[in-house]
C-alpha cells in the first residue's frame, strides 16, 4: 500500500473514531452507520480524484459536492427527481430539515431522540469534518493540522454529553485515533529522508520516529490516569447540561425529554422497557373502556412532518366553548373524570378526555380553542398533579356519519393541505382501498380496516417519523407502529377530501375494578382524528392490537354497492367480507382489529393487485443508477485491456514465429505497455532515464525475479536500438517478454493493488493528458482562424482609405 493510501485510511479511520464520542447524544444510533458510510465515501471520492491528474485546488470541492449529494441521497430522496436528481423541491426539504433539527436542538436534553433534523446536523458534520481532515492529511499533506477539526468534532461531543462513564474511552479512541494518522505522516517524511535501517545500527531518523511513538503513548496514558489523582473540578456552563436536568418532556421523570414534539416523546416511551405508571383516572361514562386521554393534536403537515399549526392560547376559561362540528342535537352524555397524575409525568400537556367542557386544575395552564389543547404556563407541570374534568360521550351512528354533509370552508381549507412532495402512492393506494365506497365515513372505515388487517404489523423498533419519506417507506415495508399508522391514515385521508389531524395521548389503560383505571407508559399512543359536520371531531383506530376502535366503526349494517370494484365482497364459501368491519355480531373486537373476522381474503386480493416492488420508479431508477456505476467501473478496465491487445498483439507466445521483422512503431509500443504496466503497479514512470536505467529501476521497485527481470531488459536493449541505433531493428517479438515482466510484476504485487491495477490504472491519466493536448491543439487552431478572419475583415476596411 502505497503512502497515501495509508493516510488515506488512517484519515477516515480518525475520523471515524472521534465520531464515536457523539454516540451519547442521540438515541438510538443508527446514525452511526450512515457517518461511517459517509465517511468512507469521502475516503472513497478523494482517493479517486488524486488517482487522477485533478487540480488539487478542485479536489475539496468536488469532495464536498460528492458528500452533500450522498447526504441529501439519505434524507431527502422522496423530494428529489426520480429519487436520484436534486432540485428545488430536495434543497427545500434539505432546509426544513435543517431548521426541524435546529429547533430540536433547543427542546431536547442529553440524550435526545434521533429525529430527522438532528441525525442531519449530526451525520452531516460529521462527514464535513471527515472531509476536511481528508484534505488536511491526504490532500495538503498537513496531518498534524488535521487535528483542529478532530478536536473541534471531539469537543462538542465529549462538551454536550457531560463527563459519563465513557468519557475516558471516547478520549482513548479519538487520541489513539490522532496519533495513529501522525505516525503514517512521520513514517513517509522520514522515507523521504532515505532507507531506514533497523537493528543495533539504527540511523537518527529512525530514532526520532521511534521516541516520537514512545512520547506519544507516554502522554495519551498520563492524560488518561492523570485526572484520577487530580481534585475533580466542575464542569462549569456544561455542566448540568446532561441527564441530571429536571425533565421537561412528554417522557417520565427527571432527565426525560424536554419537547415541544410530542411524536418523539411518545416513541421515546413507547421503546423504553420500564413500563413506569404515568396517571390514575376514574371516569363515570358508559365508555370508560375505550376513553382516550388527548394531549396534542398536530393539524399542519409540511412534508418533513406532521406537526403544531397556528394556536391561539388563552388562559383556561370555567367553561371550554362548544366543540367545532358537534351539532345542537347530537344530544351527548356528560362524563365526569377524576385524574391523579404521578411524579413520573412530568409533562406540559394535561391529558383530556376529547371533547372536555369544564377543567377544575390548579397551577397556570392555558386553553388553545382550535385544537381544545391545555398547556402549562411558564414552565408549569403535571408531576404530582390532581384535576376534574367533565367531556362529552360523544358516540356518532355509522348512519349520521354517512350522511354527514361537506365540511365547512374554514374547516376543508386548513385539514385538506398536503405538501408538494407527497408520494404519488399514497393517493394511488387510498383509492384503491376505498373502490366502490360512495361517502366518506365508508371510506374512512376501509382504511381503518385496511390498516388493522394481517397485512400490517406492529414493530417500534422502526425509525420514527410521520414524514412523507417515513409514510412512503410505511406502505411499502406495512411495518411500523401507531405514529405511522396514525400520520399515514390522516394523509390518505386528506387525499380523499376527509378533514384529518392527528392526535398524541393515551390508551385508556388497565382496569383496576369498578371505574378505577391506570394509564402506564407503554398506554402512549398516537391515532387520527376526522371530521365529520354534526359529529365533529371522531377518532378512529388504524393501529392493529393496540386501543379499542369506536363502537361506531364497528357498525356491521354497511349498505351494499353495486360499484365496480377489484375487491371480493365474500368468500368462497359464501360468508360476508365486505371491506368494512362484518364479522358479525358475534366477532370479538379485537380479533376483528386484528383480522381474524374474515377480512383476509379481500386484502390479499388488494396486495396482489398491486404494482411489483420491482417496477417502481425509484426501483428502476436505482438498478439504472448501479448499472451506470459498474459501466463506469469497468471502462477503464476494458480501456487498458484493448490498448494492451493493440500495443502486443493477439496470439503471440514465445513457440510462436520468433524471427519477425519488427517496425519501430512495434517496439516503441511494446515499451509503451511495459512502462505503463509497472506504472499501473504503483511505479509511475521516469522519463528522465534510459530504457536500461528504467528498467534497472522498474526490476528494483517491484523486486523482479531473474527470468521477468530478462525479458524487460529484453524490451529495453529493443527500445535503444530504435532510439539510439536506427539502422538496427528487433527480430523477435516483444510481446511475451513485456507479459513475462509484467506477471512477475503481478506476482510482486499484493491483492489490492492488483485489483487497483485492473479496475483503476493509474496510466488512465494519459487519456486525461491527450484530451487536454487535442482541446489545446484544437483552441490555438480556433484563435489563429478567428485571427486571420479579423485580419481580413480589417483588411477590407481599411482598404479604401488605403486607396484613397
Amino acid at each position: 500500500m502505497t503512502t497515501r493510501a495509508k493516510l488515506t485510511v488512517f484519515a477516515a479511520l480518525a475520523s471515524t473514531l472521534v465520531m464515536c464520542s457523539l454516540l451519547p447524544l442521540l438515541r438510538p444510533n443508527g446514525w452511526a452507520a450512515h457517518s461511517v458510510l459517509l465517511i468512507t465515501a469521502t475516503a472513497a471520492i478523494g482517493a479517486g480524484l488524486r488517482r487522477l491528474p485533478t487540480p488539487r485546488i478542485l479536489i475539496v470541492p468536488l469532495q464536498l459536492l460528492g458528500v452533500v449529494y450522498l447526504v441529501m441521497l439519505g434524507f431527502v430522496q422522496s423530494s428529489m427527481a426520480a429519487g436520484l436528481l436534486p432540485g428545488p423541491r430536495a434543497l427545500d426539504a434539505l432546509g426544513g430539515l435543517l431548521a426541524s433539527g435546529g429547533s430540536d436542538i433547543q427542546e431536547y436534553s442529553i440524550p435526545a431522540p434521533a429525529t430527522a433534523g438532528l441525525r442531519l446536523i449530526v451525520v452531516g458534520s460529521v462527514a464535513l469534518i471527515a472531509v476536511l481532515v481528508d484534505a488536511l492529511a491526504v490532500t495538503y499533506r498537513r496531518a498534524a493540522a488535521a487535528g483542529l477539526p478532530l478536536l473541534a468534532l471531539y469537543s462538542v461531543g465529549t462538551g454536550l454529553a457531560g463527563d459519563g462513564t465513557a468519557a475516558w474511552l471516547w478520549f482513548l479512541l479519538a487520541g489513539g485515533g490522532y496519533l495513529a494518522l501522525l505516525h503514517i505522516e512521520g513514517q513517509d517524511r522520514i522515507s523521504r529522508w532515505g532507507r531506514v535501517f533497523h537493528g543495533t545500527g539504527r540511523s537518527g531518523a529512525a530514532t526520532v520516529a521511534h521516541g516520537g511513538r514512545q512520547a506519544g503513548v507516554v502522554a495519551l496514558a498520563v492524560a488518561l490516569v492523570l485526572p484520577v489523582f487530580v481534585p475533580h473540578m466542575g464542569a462549569g456552563l456544561i455542566g448540568g447540561f446532561g441527564n441530571g436536568g429536571a425533565g421537561a418532556g412528554l417522557g417520565p421523570g427527571g432527565g426525560g425529554l424536554k419537547s415541544l414534539s410530542p411524536v418523539v416523546a411518545l416513541t421515546s416511551a413507547l421503546r423504553n422497557t420500564d413500563n413506569t405508571i404515568l396517571l390514575d383516572y376514574t371516569s363515570d361514562g358508559a365508555h370508560s373502556d375505550e376513553m382516550y386521554l388527548r394531549v396534542a393534536a398536530l393539524d399542519e403537515f409540511d412534508g418533513v412532518e406532521w406537526t403544531f399549526g397556528d394556536q391561539e392560547p388563552t388562559a383556561l376559561p370555567p367553561v371550554l366553548p362548544q366543540p367545532d362540528g358537534l351539532s345542537a342535537g347530537a344530544s351527548p352524555s356528560a362524563v365526569h373524570t377524576t385524574v391523579k397524575a404521578t411524579e413520573n409525568l412530568s409533562s406540559e400537556w394535561l391529558p383530556l378526555p376529547y371533547p372536555a367542557t369544564t377543567v377544575e386544575v390548579k397551577g397556570r395552564w392555558r386553553f388553545d380553542p382550535i385544537t381544545r389543547m391545555v398547556t402549562g404556563d411558564n414552565g408549569q407541570k403535571t408531576n404530582g398533579l390532581s384535576y376534574q374534568v367533565t367531556s362529552l360521550d360523544v358516540q356518532p351512528t355509522a348512519e349520521q356519519l354517512r350522511t354527514a354533509g361537506p365540511a365547512p370552508k374554514e374547516i376543508s381549507s386548513k385539514y385538506l393541505a398536503l405538501p408538494d412532495n407527497l408520494p404519488q402512492e399514497v393517493k394511488a393506494t387510498a383509492l384503491q382501498v376505498t373502490a366502490g365506497k360512495t361517502n366518506a365515513y365508508d371510506r374512512a372505515l376501509a382504511l381503518q380496516t385496511w390498516f388493522t388487517s394481517p397485512l400490517f404489523k406492529y414493530n417500534t423498533k422502526i425509525d420514527a417519523g410521520t414524514g412523507t419519506d417515513a409514510i412512503k417507506k410505511f406502505l411499502a415495508d406495512k411495518e411500523g407502529f401507531c405514529v405511522h399508522f396514525a400520520a399515514t391514515m390522516a394523509a390518505m385521508a386528506r387525499s380523499l377530501n376527509i378533514p384529518a389531524r392527528v392526535a398524541i395521548g393515551f390508551t385508556p389503560g388497565q382496569a383496576l375494578g369498578g371505574n378505577n383505571r391506570q394509564v402506564r407508559s407503554l398506554d402512549y399512543h398516537a391515532w387520527p382524528e376526522l371530521y365529520f359536520p354534526g359529529s365533529g371531531w371522531t377518532r378512529f383506530e388504524p393501529t392493529p392490537s393496540r386501543g379499542s376502535a369506536p363502537v361506531y366503526t364497528r357498525d356491521t349494517s354497511a349498505p351494499a354497492t353495486t360499484a365496480p370494484t377489484t375487491q371480493p365482497t365474500a368468500d368462497p364459501t359464501g360468508a360476508s367480507s365486505a371491506p368494512s368491519p362484518s364479522g358479525g355480531e358475534s366477532c370479538d373486537p379485537k380479533l376483528r382489529r386484528i383480522g381474524e373476522c374474515g377480512g383476509g381474503p379481500k386484502d390479499a386480493a388488494l396486495g396482489a393487485g398491486q404494482d411489483a416492488w420491482w417496477t417502481s420508479t425509484p426501483v428502476l431508477a436505482s438498478g439504472a443508477l448501479i448499472v451506470l456505476l459498474l459501466a463506469l467501473l469497468v471502462t477503464p478496465m476494458l480501456w487498458r485491456t484493448r490498448i494492451r491487445r493493440r500495443r502486443l498483439g493477439v496470439g503471440r507466445h514465445r513457440g510462436g514465429p520468433d524471427r519477425v521483422q519488427l517496425t519501430d512503431d512495434q517496439v516503441l509500443a511494446a515499451w509503451q505497455e511495459l512502462i505503463d504496466s509497472a506504472w499501473d503497479l504503483g511505479i509511475p514512470p521516469d522519463d528522465a532515464r534510459t530504457p536500461r536505467s528504467a528498467v534497472q529501476r522498474l526490476a528494483e521497485s517491484a523486486e523482479l525475479d531473474a527470468e521477468s527481470a530478462a525479458a524487460a531488459g529484453r524490451v529495453a536493449l529493443a527500445t535503444e536500438q530504435v532510439m539510439y541505433a536506427r539502422s538496427g531493428a528487433a527480430t523477435a517479438p516483444l510481446g511475451p517478454d513485456v507479459r513475462a515482466a509484467r506477471e512477475g510484476m503481478l506476482a510482486r504485487t499484493g491483492r489490492l493493488g492488483r485489483i487497483r491495477a485492473v479496475l483503476l490504472p493509474a496510466s488512465l491519466a494519459r487519456v486525461w493528458w491527450r484530451a487536454a493536448d487535442r482541446v489545446m491543439v484544437l483552441r490555438q487552431a480556433a484563435r489563429e482562424r478567428t485571427a486571420r478572419v479579423f485580419a481580413a475583415v480589417r483588411s477590407a476596411v481599411t482598404k479604401p482609405f488605403r486607396r484613397g
